[in-house]
């Protein structure tokens, strides 16, 4: 499978009074991830939005294993865990500047029209994504 890299520097502002990470930044690394992996496929989710489509979160399961803390360099490890055509589950691995698992978790998204909320499939409407989605899980496996 293919896993998009992205680092990110923690800033004084994320951190909480304990000076580690608040947990609902790791939601925003999460999709500085996303974003990184769906770029790295050669897409633009501001283009599909564009065109009327959004792709909200419906699941989000998250496990928390090690702190970061200011100053420090976050590596955020994303790649696509599962895929259907119209569902999506990306897996995310975030770790400390010494390559110790800070976090490991999961985010489930569908496509939907962005005027009625409808699901979409994502094979039908955007054969591209499906066919780079379906390449990026599979790369590697041979």
């Amino acid at each position: 499978m293919l896993i998009s890299k992205k680092e990110v520097e923690v800033r004084y502002a994320e951190t909480d009074q304990m000076g580690v990470v608040y947990h609902a930044n790791y939601l925003v690394w999460m999709e500085l991830g996303r974003t990184q992996l769906i770029k790295d496929l050669g897409f633009s989710y501001a283009q599909m939005e564009k065109e009327g489509v959004l792709s909200p979160v419906i699941d989000l399961q998250i496990a928390y294993k090690r702190p970061l803390r200011y100053g420090d360099v976050a590596t955020v490890n994303t790649w696509i865990d599962y895929y259907d055509g119209i569902k999506v589950v990306y897996g995310y691995e975030i770790y400390t500047p010494t390559g110790e698992l800070a976090i490991k978790s999961t985010s489930s998204h569908v496509c939907v029209k962005g005027d009625t909320f409808r699901p979409i499939r994502i094979n039908r409407l955007f054969p591209e994504w499906h066919n780079a989605y379906e390449n990026a899980k599979k790369q590697g496996e041979e």
